[in-house]
């Protein structure tokens, strides 16, 4: 039977059939294309340069995205590592704001060998439908993609990082195409920045740069987004800003930025930091509308900040904390550093405003500084100077208010690196601004309510946790209330009751995050009476869905480690100088010990003779002057440490 009478009387089955035959031998075409494209040094690339791979890996990337930055190393290792395997690498970058100049900085900054080009128009992210950077795509001989998305699941947005991977999808992928097998996992979610990609600007957009986008980040987002300062790119420039546009849409429309994490549903606070519904709005309309410039002639002045010192003027004193820089490793953990500096303090200071400014704010993750009038750290509330935490922005205490530096204090800094890429160096110092005694009428003093004996289970969300009540044994106000828990925190309350029974949330964090603990600084000092009683309750996340555990497997104790945990409510607050002795009592009430050992802390405090009694004369105030008679249970006009030892447990109620 001759063909065209076998094609009539078998029909469609035949042709399916000869199709099939003739695909044989033909490979499909390569998702790359033709392209043509300069590396930063220069160099035109072609894609039959890269031909001659079994495996090409083609990496997505942006120079400024923080996540990039972290797995520019781990691309370089296995870069090296298959080399001799016939596996190539290739890197591109089309984002519109990121020029050759730096993506040759950042190229030599991470000893890259990779071909790293200048995705123009987007050629290649479009073919590969690319949304992120960092995102891989793992590509066969014939050039067709068998696994895209993330390198690892080490690293994730904002910040959150486990000790080590535990699945390595890029390498996993490599393996199985160079063992002739499928990828078993051939697609995971990439969590990176958004492609800043061209686009043009719709023109029946009303909202513009110059107009409306520009003053917004001014007043909310170029305080940190500038040069020099802790934000990973600057929002100043129009081409820049144009080319983070759908990023800046996600991060607000998600509440990840500007960092505030706070409930509106309680409290007033000077610091806070939050975008209006209308303002979000905004943003994401700009962003949709393809980022329109306007009229740049109409952009508004720059604002001019502070630079240096946050301080309301030049610091009094200025300690380092050492006299050589820290050395921080590109990678790996690097346990909290502890650096103790003589200010030379002869007499008592009383520090109105403090700031601790980092050398090096792209690896600073927070820094503590006590002072320590015997050169240790004993009880870490009393002694807790100054804090800082990315993002942080100096408040100095209203007038009348201080905090005392005992003379003959050390400094001691406690500080928390995070490794971004690149080996580092820090050097970092605390400014301090001083007032007269004379002027000083309130001592501030940062107190806590802990909790150190909870146990986290594994594999479990929403495990809530109660701190101890703390009640106030004076009157006095609250200035401000610190959350602090590690990379299990999930959220955090502070609960007061009155001593007319009421309940008051003062502050709600619904979604805790370790990466910004945040002091919330209250509008106006808050009246606390005698009596009052406050509460922390926690809540930690063991779970697998959260990103930043460590490992959901362990049963998690108290510990210093960000991979252990805390519950710590700190809170400021200021007392009448006169009855500074009572809010150190309770201090001491606080602490850890046998109640012998509490016993000994209050009367080696309040014993101005050093007889090793306590006489009425030597209480200042009248509150602990009045019950001298209940303590003093044989009257013989003294209070000894076995009659003090006796009335602690009554006072740890």
């Amino acid at each position: 039977m001759r063909l065209p009478e076998m094609l009539l009387s078998h029909g469609l089955s035949v042709l399916v059939l000869l199709g099939g035959l003739l695909a044989q031998g033909q490979a499909a075409d390569s998702v790359l294309g033709e392209f043509q494209l300069q590396d930063f040094r220069g160099r035109t690339w072609k894609s039959t340069d890269f031909d001659r791979h079994k495996v090409l890996v083609v990496a997505s990337y942006g120079v400024e995205c923080p996540l990039a930055k972290l797995y520019a190393p781990r691309l370089q290792q296995l870069a090296d590592a298959y080399k001799d395997q016939g596996v190539g690498f290739v890197v591109i970058d089309a984002n519109r704001h990121d020029s050759l100049t730096e993506m040759a900085a950042f190229a030599r900054d991470h000893q890259w060998t990779m071909p790293f080009l200048k995705d123009l128009n987007n050629q290649l992210a479009d073919r590969l439908q690319a949304e992120r950077t960092p995102e891989v795509f793992v590509l066969d001989a014939d050039h067709q993609v068998k696994y895209r998305g993330r390198i690892d699941d080490q690293h994730s947005v904002g910040g959150h990082s486990r000790p080590a991977p535990t699945r390595d999808d890029l390498k996993l992928a490599i393996d199985d195409l160079l063992a002739g097998r499928e990828v078993a996992v051939a697609k995971t979610e990439a969590v990176g920045c958004i492609i800043g990609r061209v686009r043009p600007p719709k023109p029946e957009a009303t909202i513009t740069f110059a107009e409306h986008v520009a003053p917004l980040l001014n007043a909310r987002c170029v305080e940190c987004h500038r040069e020099g300062e802790i934000g990973p790119f600057s929002l100043q420039d129009y081409d820049e800003v144009a080319g983070w546009a759908p990023m800046i849409a996600e991060v607000t429309r998600e509440h990840r930025m500007p960092p505030w994490h706070a409930s509106p549903q309680h409290g007033h606070f000077a610091n806070e930091n939050r975008l209006t519904d209308a303002e979000i709005q905004m943003l994401q309309d700009w962003s949709r509308a393809g980022a329109p410039a306007g009229d740049l002639t109409k952009l508004p002045p720059t604002p001019e900040f502070i630079t240096g010192w946050q301080l309301p003027h030049d610091p009094d004193l200025v300690v380092a904390m050492s006299k050589k820089p820290f050395q921080v490793p590109a990678t790996g953990e690097v346990k909290y550093q502890y650096f103790s500096v003589d200010p030379g303090i002869t007499e008592d200071k009383w520090v109105t405003a403090a700031e601790v400014v980092p050398g090096n704010r792209a690896i600073v993750h927070h820094v503590i500084v006590f002072a320590a009038p015997g050169g240790k750290v004993e009880n870490e509330d009393g002694q807790l100077l100054i804090a800082y935490v990315p993002g942080m922005r100096i408040l100095p205490l209203p007038k009348g208010f201080a905090k005392r530096l005992p003379a003959g204090s050390k400094l001691i800094f406690q500080l928390h690196y995070t490794p971004n890429g690149t080996p580092q160096e820090d050097l970092t110092k605390v400014g301090l601004t001083f007032a007269d005694e004379s002027e000083v009428e309130y001592e501030v003093q940062t107190a806590s309510t802990r909790n150190r004996k909870f146990e986290i289970l594994p594999l479990k969300a929403d495990q809530q946790f109660t701190s101890k009540t703390i009640t106030a044994p004076t009157d006095l106000l609250l200035l401000s209330m610190s959350p602090h828990m590690h990379l299990r925190g999930q959220s955090f309350r502070y609960e007061m009751v009155w001593p007319n029974g009421q309940t008051e949330t003062l502050l709600d964090v619904p979604a805790y995050d370790f990466n910004w603990q945040m002091s919330y600084r209250l509008k106006e000092p808050m009246a606390v009476p005698q009596g009052s009683k406050l509460t922390a309750f926690a809540k930690f996340d063991n779970s697998r869905e959260n990103l930043a555990n460590p490992d959901p497997t362990q049963t998690v104790l108290w510990g210093d480690q960000s991979w252990e945990e805390m519950l710590i409510g700190y809170f400021d607050i200021a007392i009448p100088r006169k009855a500074d002795e009572t809010m150190h009592i309770a201090a001491d009430l606080r602490q850890q010990g046998t109640n012998e050992e509490v016993a000994s802390r209050i009367l080696k405090r309040v014993d101005q003779n050093g007889d090793g009694k306590i006489q009425k004369s030597e209480l200042v105030n009248p509150r602990f002057a009045k019950a001298f008679p209940l303590a003093d249970t044989n009257s013989d006009g003294e209070i000894s440490l076995e009659e003090l030892t006796a009335l602690i447990p009554l006072l740890r109620r």
